[in-house]
């Protein structure tokens, strides 16, 4: 049961860090992010900070960010320049590849500790 609990803590903070990956560099290039979740299924609990509503789900096996986008949904013109879609090549790709980046960010953290030797 222990492993099992350690299991479901480590997946918890890395699926944590590479979604506030996505996020926070959504937030840099100015895109509107709707949701923010922990976990897949309909949400245990949530609470709304500006415009994101952040969720945490009883499937912990991953997690998303839900961004404006047009080809999900109708997007008011006023805040078309918000969409994930309507962002240039190169901010979208940093948005993809901030959440990899991320985790390999925490495994460094993880690691440097025991690498430095101790004087």
């Amino acid at each position: 049961m222990l492993t099992f609990l350690a299991f479901l803590v480590a997946i918890g903070v890395l699926v944590t860090f590479h979604e506030l990956g996505h996020y926070w560099v959504a937030r840099l290039c100015g895109v509107k992010v709707l949701r923010f979740s922990v976990g897949f299924g309909a949400p245990l609990y949530t609470f709304r900070r500006g415009d994101t509503e952040w969720a945490i789900s009883p499937i912990p096996l991953g997690g998303y960010v839900r961004m404006l986008d047009e080809r999900e949904m109708d997007v008011a013109p006023e805040e078309r320049h918000l969409a994930f879609n309507t962002q240039s090549v190169y901010k979208r790709m940093a948005i993809v590849a901030a959440g990899p980046l991320a985790n390999l960010v925490l495994a460094v953290l993880f690691v440097l500790p025991w690498a430095v030797p101790s004087i």
